[in-house]
């Protein structure tokens, strides 16, 4: 599981297995996870969060979302 960035208590990262689907993110904090299409930037399920912090982290996504793709096309397309 690649990590791309931790932001505050929250880890962004990619399942190895993940190069099948669209880019997509999940983020985990304590008992939390989510799991955030890219290009455009959308919830595709959650576990453990309420929806204060899903926007939140929707934003957070928003904001480093050129990195997040960097990441995902340099681990699935090499």
């Amino acid at each position: 599981m690649p990590t791309i960035m931790q932001i505050g208590p929250y880890r962004l990262f990619f399942y190895s297995a993940d190069g099948g689907e669209p880019p997509h993110v999940h983020i985990e904090r304590d008992a939390g996870i989510a799991k955030y299409w890219l290009g455009p930037v959308r919830l595709a399920r959650s576990r453990g969060f309420a929806p204060a912090e899903l926007r939140s982290m929707e934003r957070m996504v928003r904001e480093h979302e050129p990195k997040i793709l960097e990441a995902w096309h340099e681990y699935f397309d090499a």
